[in-house]
């Protein structure tokens, strides 16, 4: 560690398995406007369009065509994050892989290191990596899979429903 310069993070994000679905079109002309899946959009959606004209005259089903996914743009998306963060190494290896899937949701493992060894600045540095990984989760439509707490329950028992989160602003995610 103290050779390379860098020290390793890898951790893992739990997603809940029933957010992931497909973009709609207006989410993808919404997520084409984050600087940092311009190019990565604009490529799939033509990696996309070679292939479904490929199909040939099938019906308009999910089953029968490549569509973007919610999970699969984030994953994207934090790896462009990563690749622009200032304390990510960008001579070592970088990235954002899907796991198999569990209990406890389908992790995302973040896999990169940081331009320090100092154990100090690695923790903080790893520490806003992950709050803004998990503060951005819901402009894709997704969330970290969490058990149900105590509160939960009551909610649910009481026949209420969990307040909203607030809403969120497309120009934070701009912001690296």
């Amino acid at each position: 560690m103290q050779q390379s310069g860098g020290r390793r993070i890898k951790r893992s994000l739990f997603i809940d398995a029933a957010g992931v679905r497909f973009l709609t079109p207006d989410e993808e002309q919404r997520l084409s406007q984050v600087s940092l899946l311009g190019e990565y959009l604009a490529g799939k959606r033509q990696e996309l369009l070679v292939w479904n004209e490929a199909l040939g005259p099938v019906p308009e089903l999910s089953a029968n065509r490549r569509k973007l996914t919610n999970i699969g743009t984030f994953r994207a998306f934090a790896l462009a994050y990563l690749k622009n963060h200032p304390n990510v190494h960008p001579n070592m290896t970088c990235m954002v892989r899907q796991m198999q899937t569990t209990a406890e949701g389908v992790p995302l493992e973040i896999y990169c290191f940081t331009t320090t060894t100092v154990w100090a600045d690695y923790e903080r540095i790893q520490g806003d990596i992950f709050d803004y990984l998990l503060a951005v989760l819901p402009e894709f439509g997704l969330s970290l899979y969490q058990q149900p707490s105590g509160n939960d329950m009551r909610i649910g028992l009481a026949g209420r429903v969990a307040p909203e989160p607030m809403p969120r602003r497309l120009e934070e995610m701009n912001e690296v």
